[in-house]
């Protein structure tokens, strides 16, 4: 029945699959691809939540001298997510070039002129409350981090999970609760949707700094 869940979302979804007999272990694999191709390239397993909540996890692996594989990401991770969520996040995986939540955000401040600096570890990005500040100083001074509660910026639109927005002082130290937060941590929300109401606040403090 679950194997049965798992693959009607993904057909939906346009992603192709096969059951692993020996596992009972349903395998996402890239379109395009053939079963015996898959075995031989990136594959994402499906399961369910392993905590007693409804959601589901969704993890990708690459051969590691077979039959060993390697794990090679976290796909969709959401306590409370449905499976045609968990569907999506795997296409977005297979996708080229793969999106990413960050990469929507990123997209929603430049369409307001804001340009956002990266922490190198994929985690937030910061935004000068000063414009002019260099991007060597940006997290030194005034500033706005927005991060995820994934924590990662880098996973697919589909398991994004809510923007957390934090204001900075003069001394780079974090200032009081969240100017915005959305999101519970464990349901995903529509990242484009939730990018521009972030980007909106960013923008409304960026160009008031008052």
């Amino acid at each position: 029945m679950f194997n049965t869940l798992v693959a009607e979302a993904l057909t939906a979804a346009g992603v192709p699959w096969f059951i692993e007999e020996g596992e009972d272990l349903l395998i996402a694999h890239r379109p395009g691809t053939t079963e015996d191709e898959a075995i031989h390239s990136e594959q994402v397993t499906v399961t369910r939540y392993n905590s007693g909540k409804p959601g589901y996890v969704a993890v990708a692996y690459e051969p590691d001298g077979l039959p060993d594989y390697a794990e090679t990401g976290i796909v969709f991770d959401a306590p409370r997510g449905d499976i045609h969520q968990c569907a999506r996040a795997v296409a977005e995986w297979f996708a080229e070039p793969r999106p990413t939540a960050g990469g929507v955000l990123l997209a929603a401040l430049a369409e307001r002129g804001i340009t956002a600096h990266s922490d190198d570890v994929g985690m937030s990005y910061a935004i000068p409350v000063g414009p002019a500040t260099p991007a060597a100083d940006v997290r030194n001074g005034l500033h706005l981090t927005v991060g995820d509660r994934n924590p990662s910026v880098e996973h697919v639109p589909a398991a994004h999970t809510g923007w957390t927005l934090f204001l900075h002082d003069q001394n780079g130290e974090p200032v009081g609760n969240p100017l915005f937060s959305s999101g519970d941590g464990e349901t995903p929300v529509d990242c484009t949707a939730d990018s521009a109401a972030v980007a909106n606040i960013i923008a409304s403090v960026v160009n008031h700094p008052a």
